[in-house]
């Protein structure tokens, strides 16, 4: 590892601990070059680095402000299961899987999973509740060859712990799309919809390193707990 890349990773790390919060500025490079026995060229280096991946802002004439590093409330950015995503959103959090069944696809299902009428699907549904209000629907159908075994006491805990633990499947990547829909019956029977109407869907195909897609989810959230953040930076084009 290169100097600067160490040294990028010790900030890091000082950002992501909170010995820089959010806002506040990184000493100067001077300062920095003297901590870290580093050349102006290397601190310089390692701070481009943390700019690229959003944790600093450099500002001319104030230095390198310390970014909010907390932008990912739902894992739409990543491949992410609910029990690891389940620390970050309240005191506490359960599943109740209300669904588990091994069926044949219908004409829609086979086409999402490039399956036949006479092939094998798991079909979940889990209902989220965070400190006791039911707030995400979950729909999951997975192709029961490629994804076998699948129990309610499975789904109930991880499934992706059960895929890549158990069965050993590299899962690589997913395709997703947001978009707000109408509150069906079933929104309204299993979820605490209060005084709302519509919820968030995110759909997603998730793959395996060979390009293989294996899993369809559909994950229904009450609005008013769906926050998506990401961090963008403009590249100026010529």
């Amino acid at each position: 590892m290169s100097k600067y890349q160490e040294i990028e990773n010790r900030i890091r790390a000082q950002i992501e601990d909170g010995t820089y919060s959010a806002g506040s500025c990184l000493p100067g490079e001077h300062e920095l070059m003297e901590h870290y026995g580093a050349s102006r060229d290397t601190i310089r280096k390692a701070l481009s680095l943390l700019a690229q991946d959003g944790y600093i802002q450099k500002a001319k004439g104030i230095g390198s402000i310390v970014l909010s590093i907390n932008r990912f409330a739902f894992p739409v950015n990543g491949v992410v299961s609910f029990k690891e995503l389940a620390p970050t959103m309240g005191n506490h959090v359960e599943t109740e899987v209300i669904c588990c069944e091994k069926t044949h696809p219908d004409e829609k299902f086979q086409k999402y999973l490039k399956m036949n009428p006479d092939d094998w699907i798991y079909l979940l549904q889990r209902v989220r509740r965070v400190d006791g209000e039911a707030i995400i629907l979950d729909t999951d159908v997975l192709n029961a060859a490629i994804c076998p075994g699948i129990t309610r006491e499975i789904a109930a805990d991880s499934l992706y712990a059960y895929l890549e633990k158990t069965l050993h499947l590299p899962i690589a990547y997913a395709e997703k799309k947001i978009t707000c829909q109408s509150a069906t019956n079933q929104d309204m029977r299993w979820l605490d919809m209060k005084h709302f109407n519509m919820v968030v869907n995110v759909e997603s195909f998730t793959y395996l390193d060979d390009a293989r897609v294996f899993q369809y989810t559909s994950s229904r959230q009450r609005p008013d707990k769906f926050v998506f953040r990401d961090f963008a930076r403009r590249n100026p084009r010529a």
